[in-house]
């Protein structure tokens, strides 16, 4: 999982892998003394910079381009596509109706890849067990990881965009406090330049973070926070610690968490935390589980059997086994699954998650967030060991039913994705990491439209999605996961443009699509692929104008955005047929229920009990409210699924009274900031 190079070099910008002998070339040896130190390679300046080779990056560099501007694309990895190329290829759309612009673009190019008859190999079109729904006229939304990124390396290559792979930003702390930090320049709250551990400088007006992690973002200086927040923080029902919505991806009951059955004194099975589970609606520093999304194949020519990994820990699947046990009789065939084997073209699959214990590793990811990329490549390695093994399990213990084992065995992994690993890729699935907290937090009133935004840049539709944060012994000691949260029956809502950039005050030249200003229940709604590429395209053009205007990515006039956001086929509200009545305690556009009338002079200099949420009018600057607090800290850490409507009557409705006490009485200026 190494991602420096070794002996290879990028001599010049990667356009496409149809041309490596062009652009990799072996590092030139030293005519003088051989310690002598290798010369640094000129620095890269470009109108906009973007950190992160993910499907958003590149649509932010195709748009980019589009508006005339130079750009450079820098990709940690060898691999550019992030999870659209790294498994994902059953996309989570929520209603497909909101995505346009680049985004759709792109599943109109993997429709068009299909329509070619050697994109064929291992059945026939007519054989496609894709469901039609997923089949549009002009668009498909199941796709091969390899037909993702032939789609994008392509996109590379037609708008010549310079990619520059195997660059991972420098995150070297600074060698004393208050030292400038070696990754990154900035004078004011203006980043200059960012440096990479190559030693490669890369200057430009505007810089963009694309990456799941907020490298950049944080380098900057921006305020994030990390878990989830307090229900109270916001006045939300659905963040915090959630045992008592805990209902789905669960264990059958009566499974004994302890080594030895019945005796506490042998100690817990591997994963369990002993802390858990913490205050209910309280905050906490988990994050969702990742795991690896396995493009699987039941083609026999096709098809790698899953293999025992050396490493192998038999104790790491113990609980796995004894939920398998403890299954009722009475259990529906949904209840026994133990994965989601979404179909894709090519007998292929996109499997995930599903029930008690399958592919989230859960609770083993809390590091991962800011760690150093030693230590990210340990948690990574971690998480492959465990999701082999699993696959192993499932597929030859015998303990496991013989069915689940048949079931299983006539899946493996495919010879033909991800040759390098065997089948198994280097894309973990990182559902969410670091936050920025900046003037507008997306929050579940949003996704639920009780708060609406006058300077949407993008739409978002998917249900409020979190997998579990973490596995505890419950109050009759028995294991229990605990985090799931899946609540939705709600239209398709806006994502305002100020939680896509950073308090003037932090950095003015930075936007973030991927790791936006969310909370955590309102991010598990917004993280998805295809609308990540749509706040992408949105923020590129937001950093076009600010360049052509000179300006703060914060005071562009959001009239002049959204013109041309529109003309670039983004859509930026409701479709009429996702439309339905405002809920009943609608607020005005994006106001607290203590708020005053928006102002259309909201600027920095607003006093102080300003709402940090109000949305400027269509002619006004998108300009921040007051700075971020900066003694303010991420909340304390605490040690100590599919019935949704019925689940939004019971988790939303009966509390809101509270909640909306909670919302009037947070402190607007008073955010979480954790920097690395």
């Amino acid at each position: 999982m190494n991602h420096a190079p070794a002996i290879l070099t990028l001599a010049t910008a990667v356009f496409s892998t149809a041309r490596p002998l062009a652009i990799l070339t072996l590092a030139p040896l030293a005519p003088a003394a051989a310690n002598a130190a290798p010369a640094a390679p000129p620095p890269i300046e470009r109108d906009i910079v973007i950190y992160g080779g993910n499907a958003a990056g590149i649509a932010a560099a195709v748009q980019a381009v589009r508006m005339g501007k130079t750009v450079a694309l820098i990709e940690p990895t060898a691999r550019i596509g992030g999870l659209t190329t790294g498994g994902l290829g059953h996309t989570d759309i929520g209603n497909k109706q909101v995505i346009g612009g680049i985004a759709r673009e792109f599943y109109r190019d993997i429709r068009a890849h299909y329509q070619r008859p050697e994109a064929w190999k291992w059945q026939r079109p007519d054989e496609n067990r894709v469901s039609q729904k997923r089949l549009d006229p002009d668009a498909w939304w199941s796709f091969e990881p390899s037909a993702a990124l032939a789609v994008l390396e392509h996109w590379l290559a037609r708008d010549r965009i310079e990619v520059f792979r195997l660059e991972r930003l420098d995150r070297t702390p600074p060698p004393a406090p208050g030292a400038p930090a070696p990754g990154i320049e900035k004078h004011g709250a203006r980043i200059t330049a960012i440096r990479t551990e190559n030693g490669r400088v890369f200057r430009a007006r505007v810089f963009i973070d694309a990456t799941y992690e907020g490298d950049l973002m944080a380098l900057a200086g921006v305020s994030y926070t990390i878990g989830r927040e307090a229900n109270a923080r916001y006045g939300e029902t659905l963040n915090g610690v959630q045992t008592r919505n805990a209902r789905s991806h669960q264990f059958f009951p009566g499974v004994d968490p302890c080594i030895r059955k019945g005796d506490p004194a042998s100690g817990l099975l591997p994963f369990i935390d002993p802390a858990g589970p913490g205050k209910e609606g309280a905050a906490d520093h988990r994050v969702q589980a990742y795991c690896f999304r396995m493009c699987l194949t039941d083609h026999p020519d096709n098809r790698i059997p899953f293999a025992k990994p050396d490493g192998y820990r038999e104790d790491w699947y113990e609980l796995l086994l004894r939920n398998l046990e403890a299954t009722p009789a009475t259990a529906t065939a949904a209840q026994r699954r133990i994965w989601i084997n979404s179909p894709l073209p090519n007998r292929k699959t996109d499997t995930n998650n599903r029930g008690g214990f399958s592919t989230d590793f859960i609770g083993q990811n809390y590091d991962y967030p800011e760690a150093d990329y030693k230590t990210r490549e340990k948690i990574a390695r971690r998480h492959l060991l465990y999701q082999q093994g699993l696959m192993w399990t499932l597929a030859n213990h015998p303990r496991v039913p013989a069915e689940i084992r048949a079931q299983v065995g006539a899946w493996g992994m495919t010879k033909d994705e991800f040759t390098e690993g065997g089948g198994w890729q280097e894309q973990l699935y990182i559902r969410e990491a670091r936050r920025m907290v900046s003037a507008l937090v997306m929050t579940q009133h949003h996704c639920q439209g009780r708060e609406t935004l006058a300077d949407s840049i993008g739409m978002a539709a998917y249900t409020m999605d979190s997998h579990h944060v973490q596995r505890h012994v419950d109050a009759a000691g028995h294991v229990r996961n605990e985090g799931d949260i899946q609540v939705g029956k709600f239209p398709p809502y806006p994502v305002g443009y100020r939680a896509l950039v950073p308090r003037a005050a932090e950095c003015d030249n930075l936007l973030v699509p991927v790791c936006l200003s969310a909370t955590h229940i309102a991010y598990g709604s917004i993280r998805m692929e295809p609308v990540f590429m749509v706040l992408a395209q949105s923020a590129a053009t937001a950093a076009a104008h600010a360049i052509d205007e000179n300006t703060a990515v914060q005071k562009i006039p959001y009239a002049r955005l959204r013109a041309r956001l529109l003309s670039d086929g983004q859509i930026l509200e409701r479709p009429a047929a996702a439309t339905s009545s405002p809920p009943k305690n609608a607020r005005p556009p994006h106001a607290p229920a203590d708020a005053p009338p928006v102002d259309s002079s909201l600027t920095d200099a607003s006093p102080a009990g300003s709402s940090t949420t109000d949305a400027p009018p269509a002619g006004s600057s998108l300009t921040d409210a007051p700075p971020v607090n900066r003694s303010a800290g991420i909340p304390a850490r605490d040690s100590s699924d599919k019935s949704r409507a019925k689940r939004e009557t019971c988790h939303v409705r009966a509390p809101l009274k509270a909640a909306r006490g909670a919302l009037a009485s947070r402190n607007p200026t008073s955010h979480p900031r954790n920097l690395s």
